[in-house]
């Protein structure tokens, strides 16, 4: 039979904008049972601090090299991290015998699939240390060991909760849309494709930033006040990385900023909303079926005008798009869970990656395991 675990995923995304902190009950496989959820967000010097952990590691060759610079961001990473499980813990009052793993995604600060790099800052035996409870931690790395991208890891936890629209004869698409966004599609054959599908919020949130100092767009309303600059939004639609039938993951630098001069805040915004949604959906002309349905998750499906432009285009297609809610689910929780169910699989030794979600040549599992 079987074990059902209990478990907390932690997720710092590429839009660094805080902690994800969510729990389930999981035997890692059809099983999961969702429990509550808590967002911390980080303050603006820590995100400073992320922003310059992103410029110590660009040169970096080597994924455990840690200059003394990025190893205090590193450790100042993991101390919030323990924070915010103590007060989840206390929040719904649980204790740390009740809890079997953390799934600990870190914060990723370099990612080169095609040189086979990844860097995840985090340090799991020390937040292992700080909370009493077991760690799985660097979750990506044995993926591109064996020849994966390393990312998208959501997809097996799409997967799994899939199962009602696959009842229903339909092939669906989970969309998250962070800093980067990324696919997840399950044919009605219960295929799984996934890859990243190009910018998600990265180009809104420092375009408004840079104008305004605010992190991002409340709701799309900036942008909804705006229009496209048709010229703009094809310079970005038009990236070798829409071509050709080979997806890879990316980061958050493969795609360059608007720079000042070239919009007004309303345009820059509203052109960006545009991109992402439609780098949506030129991404998804790669999946084997259209789907019928596209359930979005992560900060994005907040923008309402970037979730206008999509419905509009996929609707166009015959595609009926939903949010995460609108689809039973929620939609902040989904990547923690999503960690927490991973954390548990490779308790398990279960796979984490699939050909069809990373390229991987098998089906891998991963993850390094930190015990109190």
């Amino acid at each position: 039979m079987d074990i059902i675990r209990t478990a907390i995923g932690l997720m710092s995304g590429t839009s660094m904008d805080g902690i994800d902190v969510a729990l389930i009950r999981t035997d890692g496989r059809g099983f999961i049972e969702r429990g509550p959820f808590m967002g911390v967000p980080y303050d603006a010097d820590f995100r400073g601090q992320l922003k310059r952990a992103l410029e110590i590691a660009r040169p970096l060759s080597d994924r455990n090299e840690r200059p003394a610079e990025l190893r205090a961001i590193e450790l100042e990473l993991t101390l919030r991290h323990a924070i915010a499980v103590t007060a989840f813990m206390e929040r719904f009052e649980l204790l740390a015998d009740g809890v079997d793993v953390l799934g600990f995604h870190g914060q990723t600060v370099l990612h080169r699939p095609d040189e086979g790099l990844t860097i995840q800052i985090g340090d799991g035996p020390e937040l292992t240390r700080r909370t009493g409870i077991a760690v799985v931690y660097d979750m990506r790395a044995n993926d591109m060991v064996h020849g994966g991208q390393g990312a998208p890891l959501v997809p097996a936890y799409h997967a799994a909760l899939a199962g009602k629209f696959q009842q229903q004869g339909q092939a669906v698409c989970f969309v998250n849309i962070g800093g980067i966004s990324n696919l997840t599609s399950i044919g009605t054959d219960g295929r799984i494709s996934a890859f990243d599908s190009g910018p998600g919020n990265t180009l809104i949130d420092q375009w408004v930033e840079m104008q305004t100092g605010r992190t991002y767009d409340p709701g799309g309303e900036i942008g909804g006040r705006g229009k496209v600059v048709a010229s703009l939004a094809e310079r970005y639609l038009q990236s070798p990385f829409f071509r050709g039938n080979v997806r890879r993951s990316l980061d958050r630098g493969d795609f360059a900023p608007l720079r000042p001069e070239e919009a007004s805040l309303e345009d820059g915004a509203r052109t960006l909303a545009h991109v992402a949604a439609a780098s949506i959906i030129k991404s998804a002309s790669f999946l084997p079926e259209t789907p019928a349905v596209y359930i979005v998750c992560g900060g994005g499906r907040l923008n309402a005008t970037l979730m206008a432009e999509f419905s509009v285009m996929a609707e166009g297609l015959g595609s009926k798009v939903l949010s995460a809610e609108e689809a039973g689910f929620d939609g902040d929780a989904m990547e923690a869970e999503a960690w927490a169910y991973l954390a548990v699989r490779s308790l398990d030794g279960l796979p984490l990656t699939f050909p069809g979600t990373t390229g991987v040549g098998i089906p891998v599992s991963g993850g390094v395991l930190a015990t109190p």
